[in-house]
């Protein structure tokens, strides 16, 4: 069954005069929040960007991947705690995205971890829509 999930933004003047506000309509679980060209190019400033977004969905989304494959293979973990860094230069766009992930999971050595996490980083659906870009893996047991 497919799950379609809507957010929207209102965006007043220009790109870097402007400020917009981003409303997450699918669930209301997150308040609307600010965005800015200067929260996105330079200090966020209590305002979020759109790499932010990504960041907190890939993050997200490679975490239920990896936490699925390592249950599968019969070794669910306990605790894994992703971080997401997504890269942007003005200009250029998002330039890449880095996953740093630690994870204590009974009866896997480090090396196991690290070919689980880099299968779940090919595979989790926010990895498969950014394909066209570079995504590094940091992967170790807690």
């Amino acid at each position: 069954m497919a799950a379609t999930r809507s957010a929207h933004t209102v965006w007043e003047g220009s790109l870097f005069k402007g400020s917009g506000v981003v409303a997450f309509d699918s669930s209301g679980a997150i308040a609307e929040q600010p965005v800015t060209w200067a929260s996105r190019a330079e200090d966020a400033n209590g305002k979020t960007s759109p790499e932010e977004l990504i960041a907190a969905a890939h993050s997200s989304c490679f975490s239920m991947a990896l936490s699925n494959g390592l249950d599968k293979a019969g070794t669910p973990p306990t605790r894994l705690t992703t971080s997401a860094d997504v890269t942007f230069v003005p200009g250029q766009g998002i330039t890449g995205i880095h996953l740093t992930v630690e994870g204590a999971v009974p009866g896997l050595d480090e090396a196991g971890f690290v070919a689980a996490a880099e299968d779940a980083k090919v595979n989790c659906p926010v990895s498969q829509a950014l394909k066209g870009t570079d995504i590094t893996l940091t992967a170790k047991l807690a």
